[in-house]
Formats: C-alpha cells, structure tokens, sequence
C-alpha cells in the first residue's frame, strides 16, 4: 500500500488540526467529552510553558491525544511521546497517522483509560485532559512529581491555583497545592474548540515541590481537608466534628478542645495550607481511632 501517512510523514509540528479532523474522519462529541483542540496559535503555545521552566522533555506524557493535532507539537519537541487515547477508534487513526514516528520509536500509543492503565515513568505531561474526569486524572499526576501543563475548564484551573481567603480557594486548591505550585498561564476560549465546549478553559501549569509544612501522613491530611471543606460554611469547630465519619477521627471534640480556639472560629476558606498542616498534626496526635 503506498500513499498512506507513513509513506510520507509531515514534519513533526506542522499538521494542520482541521486537516487531522478531517483525515480522521470524526467530528467531536459533547455528550462523550470530547471536543477538539483545533487552534493552531494555541496549541503552538502549550510546549512553550513546559520549556520556559527547563522542564525535562525526553519524555512527555499525553491524556486524550484525539486525533493528534497536540501528539504532532509534542513531537517536535519531545525525544519520546507517550499518548493514552480511551476511543479505539482515535487510537487507532494514531497509530496509522503517526505511523513513522511510531516505526522510530519516538511515539507509544496506549488504548486505555488514564484512570485505570498503568503509566509510563514521564518526565512531563501536557495535556488537553477530558473534562468529566479532569479531577481524577490530574490528582493521580500530581504525586509522580513531575511538571505537567494541563488544560482544564476555566473555573476548576482557577479554584486549583486559588489562595487562601478567595471565592475560588477550597479543597482543590489545598490538595493541589500540596504537590506543586500551581498557577494557571493562559485562558483559552470556547471558539478554540471544535465542538465548542459550553464553558471556556483554562492552562494549569504546576511544577512539583515539596511542601513548606510536614504533615504525619499524606493520605490523612488530604482526607481531613476533604472532610472540612465539605462543611465550608461551617466554623472548622463544627466542620471538624460533623466530619469525623469522613476524615475517620475517633475523638473530634479532643481536636476541637485541643486545637487553637481562634483557629476554630474561622471557616475552612480563610484556613492556609500550613494551618490545615498544623491541625492535621494536631488530630493525628489526640484524634486517631
């Protein structure tokens, strides 16, 4: 067979999204979260945030590659590219459109979920991620300790890079805060999107670090955050005893007697991170079953 992509591969960088949309023969589908990155100025620009950072491109890590238009910029920039596609028929159309660079050894298609395959050891992800399990997706990124640029809806992007005492600060911003500083680079609008989506999106880039507080244990502090916030409104007092089913403290009101009292008077949005740090400790320490 001659003709095909592999016969006559373009230039890593150069295919035209539409042009993909069109070889690929699909349309996006917003009742399966799908919707097509498809402006070029913006999918130029994304490489760029990893870079600017001297982040380690020898291999990058691609969720929801689609029909290619974002693997074809990373390839011009990456020494390997690894893309996990959950539509067999997307991955498919890039393994036949990526044909020589696969043949090269510089790309690896994974058909899969993100959620549930094992992922490879990258060195950076970029990623134009599927909105319905953003969430899920970026949180099992951020403790491999690696940069990612991710792209998200406008209002989660913001609420993960959010500081204390802000409309946007909750649980995401504590959680996500705890493995990186996170900071959203740029907006991007709905007309970059084929189908456009209903709201605008948003680049997140987060580059790991330790954080400037200890905590006993990870997977405690991010479960006592996730339990406060639930209860915002309330004081940390009463969030802190009407969550202990959720954080699984044993003793909640050893916490609260023990704890500073003006602490417990505030409401977990004007908590930072390092006094969430503190009265994690604290629970640790008078609370645990």
């Amino acid at each position: 067979m001659t003709g095909g992509p592999a016969d006559d591969a373009p230039t890593p960088g150069s295919r035209d999204p539409d042009a993909l949309l069109a070889r690929a023969g699909v349309r996006g589908d917003p009742d399966r979260d799908q919707h097509f990155l498809v402006d070029d100025r913006v999918l130029d620009r994304l490489p760029g945030y990893a870079t600017e950072i001297d982040a380690d491109t020898s291999h990058v890590l691609e969720i929801g590659g689609g029909t290619g238009a974002l693997t074809d910029r990373l390839l011009a920039l990456a020494d390997r590219v690894t893309v996990i596609e959950r539509d067999r028929d997307l991955a498919a159309f890039l393994r036949e459109e990526f044909a020589a660079e696969i043949d090269a050894d510089r790309l690896t298609v994974i058909e899969g979920d993100a959620l549930d395959v094992e992922l490879p050891d990258f060195s950076l992800s970029i990623s134009n991620l599927p909105y319905g399990v953003s969430s899920e997706i970026a949180f099992r990124l951020l403790p491999r300790d690696r940069p990612l640029v991710l792209m998200f809806q406008r209002e989660f992007a913001e609420r993960m890079a959010a500081e204390p005492a802000t409309d946007e600060y909750g649980r995401l911003s504590v959680t996500a805060g705890h493995y990186a500083d996170v900071e959203v680079v740029e907006t991007i609008p709905k007309a970059a999107f084929s189908p456009p989506p209903a709201v605008e999106s948003a680049v997140v880039r987060a580059r790991p670090r330790d954080p400037d507080y200890d905590v006993p244990d990870d997977d405690f502090f991010l479960d006592f955050v996730t339990a406060v916030f639930t209860q915002r409104r309330k004081t940390m007092r009463n969030a802190v005893r009407n969550t202990a089913h959720i954080s699984g403290l044993g003793d909640p009101d050893a916490v609260v007697d023990a704890a500073d009292e003006e602490l417990m008077g505030r409401r977990a949005g004007k908590v930072t991170p390092a006094e969430f740090a503190e009265l994690a400790r604290l629970a640790w320490e008078v609370g645990e079953p």
